[in-house]
């Protein structure tokens, strides 16, 4: 688990508001939910099988011996307050994102830890393919509004609950021909969860798996026509895409689409944005059979990818540099009016030499510097420097406000 300090937050709040204005102009509203869920939750829309609930959740019991789970991923949180407070009946149609931390106890490494965070979106009630190259087409122009180029969008169909069983039972007669070949995890879970196995970053299980059956080979009629609609779309929206056949997903509520926004600049660990339909999970979770749509993208992994890209920390529009007590009195007033009206100005507090407090001045990049001391105040005068300039200039107290307000705006 990590901090995140001034010089690296401004990159962060960049993010958040880019997908706050973006998600916003798409019809997404912004929801927050707890950081701790009953354990169940996870289990139920997870699965039992999957490695988040079997290996990496922080599970606890409280006081009065019920299980709660630190959340891991966000949307079985969202589906359970959409149906906790029945959001369905005011409209079945929700367009909700959220923002905010997540925790699995899995190895660090690049860009991911214990506690990372999350942006993420749900479009709940729509089964119209045309949401799911809208969700697609928003990810990214998300992408493009940051400056991160270095993706690719990848797609494939996870099939339902009709096709799914059926290429399940092939694929577990495939790898049980391959098992000596397969890691140790991979053994285990080839029945339970057999199409995690294609997922494996081990080479072994790679190139054990390479001429697997495709999940695409395998889709009922439905399934197929609305991959089929799903790719026309993107083409119509000219959102470039490739298909991976053998992309899964590691939760086991995903069915038909899924997705994954990856990059060749983190390594193994290449996915930045994923997710998919998830149209049996609200039903699962007791609410009613509506369809669902979704994704999320790793935070730490943006900044990552930004480098050289980030955003340094906002610099003061003023300095005000004070000699004496009475001089620091009327500046200190002067500062306070300033910030209420909206402008970031900074003084000293310490009382030190006009030599310490222009440093001060030149290392916070303050675009100007209010110089004020005995004799300015006897003569209600001020000096302001032009710092980028090179340039200062005397300028009345009475007006003092007005004319820095003025030359402030238009800096």
């Amino acid at each position: 688990m990590n901090d995140v300090l001034p010089g690296e937050v401004e990159t962060w709040q960049f993010l958040e508001n880019q997908a706050r204005s973006i998600f916003g102009n798409y019809g997404f509203a912004e929801i927050r939910v707890p950081v701790v869920e009953k354990t169940e939750l996870f289990c139920r829309s997870i699965g039992e099988t999957t490695d988040i609930v079997e290996k990496e959740m922080y599970t606890f019991e409280d006081k009065s011996g019920n299980s709660l789970t630190l959340r891991p991923e966000g949307t079985a949180p969202v589906m359970r307050s959409y149906i906790q407070n029945k959001l369905y009946a005011q409209d079945p149609v929700a367009k909700l994102y959220y923002m905010g931390p997540m925790f699995r106890y899995e190895r660090p490494q690049k860009g991911r830890y214990r506690q990372f965070h999350q942006i993420g979106v749900e479009a709940i009630g729509i089964e119209d393919p045309k949401i799911d190259a809208q969700v697609l087409a928003m990810l990214s122009h998300f992408f493009a509004a940051v400056g991160i180029e270095d993706v690719s969008l990848q797609i494939n169909s996870l099939g339902c609950p009709e096709c799914r069983p059926g290429y399940r039972s092939a694929l577990i007669t495939y790898l049980q021909e391959r098992l000596g070949k397969l890691c140790a995890d991979c053994q285990r879970r080839y029945q339970s969860n057999p199409m995690r196995v294609l997922d494996c970053k081990v080479p072994d299980c790679k190139q054990a798996t390479a001429d697997a059956p495709s999940v695409l080979d395998n889709l009922c009629g439905n399934c197929e026509a609305h991959f089929g609609q799903v790719q026309q779309s993107l083409r119509d929206l000219e959102i470039p895409f490739a298909v991976n056949p053998r992309m899964v997903r590691g939760l086991d509520y995903y069915t038909k689409t899924a997705f994954e926004m990856v990059t060749g600049s983190l390594g193994a660990q290449n996915a930045v944005a994923a997710g998919g339909r998830y149209d049996g999970l609200i039903k699962d979770l007791g609410g009613p059979a509506l369809p669902g749509i979704g994704f999320a993208m790793g935070v730490e992994r943006l900044v990552l990818m930004l480098g050289d890209n980030k955003l340094a920390p906002s610099r003061p529009d003023l300095f005000l540099a004070a000699l004496g007590a009475e001089a620091a009195r009327e500046t200190f007033r002067i500062m306070s009016g300033l910030q209420r009206r909206g402008l970031h100005a900074e003084m000293d507090y310490e009382g030190r030499s006009l030599k310490a407090q222009l440093r001060r001045a030149d290392k916070l990049r303050s675009r100007y510097v209010l110089i004020l001391g005995e004799d300015e105040l006897a003569r209600k005068q001020a000096t302001l420097r032009d710092m980028e300039a090179g340039t200062q200039e005397e300028v009345p107290l009475s007006a003092l406000e007005q004319i820095l307000l003025s030359k402030l705006q238009r800096a």
